[in-house]
């Protein structure tokens, strides 16, 4: 929570739920990412949230994108992004898709595929292309594991084949898993990564850049280490790895960036309780899964959540959401505790929100708008 988001909710007072997003946190985020990696491009994954006033600060600063579609390739070209400075990072992609992603001159692109290659073949020619290999994310709060990438092997002869069909084989790809809290993921990334490098080496094709991929966290209920112990990592990783003779890196952070950023303001709706011998009271919320807090499924990102009573004694509670859905259930497990004297009406701060909230929100489900965000 910063001065400056406090002072806007307690002066505008904005129905909620609602997000208010830091620019200034933003900015010095991406500094400080900038400082510790001088050697990797900045790639802002613009999914943790596509407000256009954050791209449009970040492409003013430099910083190059990560995107999933090609909405978000017009959200970064209207920014005044340069298509040159835009990556196309989904591995699953419709062809008409690529297309205009290359009709708008985007000639960065991700795959995993060999059926993913052909359409980069057929409708991108000559385009700079990365392979994303397989990684089990252990560590991370939040795996990215299984649906995206492909064995090392695979991608060897994937990137062979792209020589082939007349793409430049540029890169490798991977993703340690998002909130990730196990520095030592990045030196096994590496380490596949470099192999994967020499095997290609032997068969001919010069590959040149390693994409590292997103990982570093935000400050959730559990410190973690600051942007420069996960610098150092990287880097001990890269020159244990590649030695002198390091490849161009690309990082795309995104938690990492705007997580630390955004505080969400929400009312209680209602407090309950399901027996009379029930220890453990319900707090219902304005908002929940569905209206931006998606990252609570399986009670993996744990926010830390303030109120205006917390000088009082506390007590158990389960937190949920406003719909008629069973799964909208925040933390039922993971043993939050709230002020015994919080009442209905009450608003509550969920703090570091910025990331994966408001691009999460859903669109008219039970009715509900949604997500608002207030970008100062």
């Amino acid at each position: 929570m910063t001065a400056k988001i406090s002072r806007f909710l307690d002066e505008v007072q904005p129905p909620t739920p609602c997000l208010v997003v830091d620019l200034d946190i933003i900015r010095d985020n991406y500094l400080s990412i900038r400082r510790w990696l001088p050697l990797a491009e900045v790639y802002y994954a613009v999914k943790a949230n596509p407000e256009s006033a954050i791209v449009a600060m970040l492409a003013g600063m430099g910083s190059n994108f990560d995107v999933a579609s090609p909405a978000e390739i017009d959200l970064c070209l209207a920014a005044g992004a340069a298509a040159d400075n835009i990556s196309y990072g989904n591995t699953i992609k419709k062809k008409v898709d690529i297309a205009y992603a290359h009709a708008k001159g985007v000639r960065l692109f991700a795959f995993d595929s060999e059926a993913e290659l052909e359409k980069l073949a057929e409708v991108a020619p000559g385009s700079r292309v990365f392979c994303r290999i397989l990684m089990t994310c252990d560590g991370a709060e939040w795996p990215l594991s299984r649906k995206f990438g492909c064995e090392v092997d695979m991608a060897r002869n994937l990137l062979i084949r792209a020589r082939d069909l007349g793409l430049d084989p540029y890169g490798v790809s991977f993703h340690v898993g998002s909130q990730q809290t196990d520095l030592a993921q990045w030196d096994i990334a590496v380490g596949k990564t470099a192999m994967l490098f020499t095997a290609l080496n032997e068969a001919g094709i010069d590959i040149r850049m390693v994409n590292l991929g997103g990982g570093l966290p935000a400050r959730y209920r559990t410190d973690v280490p600051g942007v420069d112990r996960y610098a150092g990592a990287i880097m001990d990783a890269m020159t244990r790895h590649f030695g002198n003779n390091l490849p161009a890196m690309i990082i795309e952070p995104g938690r990492g960036l705007v997580g630390d950023a955004g505080v969400l303001e929400s009312e209680i709706v209602l407090i309950s309780r399901k027996g009379y011998d029930e220890d453990v009271r319900w707090v219902y919320l304005d908002v929940g899964k569905f209206g931006g807090l998606a990252e609570t499924m399986d009670e993996a990102i744990k926010y830390r959540i303030t109120t205006p009573r917390d000088a009082d004694a506390a007590g158990p509670v389960c937190l949920a959401g406003p719909t008629c859905d069973s799964a909208d259930i925040l933390y039922e497990k993971a043993g939050y505790h709230m002020p015994v004297t919080l009442k209905v009406g009450d608003r509550v701060r969920i703090l570091t929100t910025g990331a994966y909230t408001s691009s999460y929100s859903s669109v008219n489900f039970n009715g509900f708008e949604p997500l608002k965000t207030y970008v100062i």
